[in-house]
């Protein structure tokens, strides 16, 4: 059995530094502050080892997500019925799909990108992300952006 991410919202004073630091990491790589992972990582102080390991770990959480897009990505079974139901959980929640491509699935597997829009009337957009994440024959999910 496969064990399932769960998402946290913390105050910041209970992150460890070296997360807060992979972040500010990131921000510096994102608004091109530092043009390598290496510069990133000597401005704020943690080797490139365990930024790598973080990276995708952490994110901003940004209290109004009403209002903005959510792209993530989904490894799932190849059932029939199982893209329905996804799609019939974010319809549940209230949100808008905006882009839907789901590869050829090999080896039984496919994966599914989503770009959602999360409305105004949208439902808890965590509440929903662990709902998919928790659907039998989902394998993982993971947020690629948010604007």
């Amino acid at each position: 059995m496969e064990i399932k991410s769960q998402y946290y919202v913390v105050k910041e004073k209970a992150v460890p530094e070296v997360l807060l630091k992979v972040m500010e990491a990131k921000r510096l790589l994102e608004s091109d502050r530092a043009a390598t992972v290496q510069e990133a990582v000597d401005m704020v102080g943690i080797s490139r080892s365990s930024f790598y390991k973080y990276k995708d770990d952490i994110s901003p959480f940004y209290e109004n997500t009403k209002g903005k897009n959510i792209t993530f990505v989904m490894q799932m079974d190849d059932e029939p019925g199982l893209l329905s139901e996804v799609l019939r959980v974010i319809a549940d929640y209230g949100a808008n799909i905006l882009t839907i491509h789901q590869t050829i699935p090999i080896n039984g597997i496919a994966s599914l990108t989503l770009s959602v829009d999360i409305l105004p009337s949208t439902g808890d957009t965590a509440g929903m992300l662990s709902e998919l994440e928790g659907l039998p024959g989902i394998h993982y999910l993971k947020i690629l952006g948010r604007e």
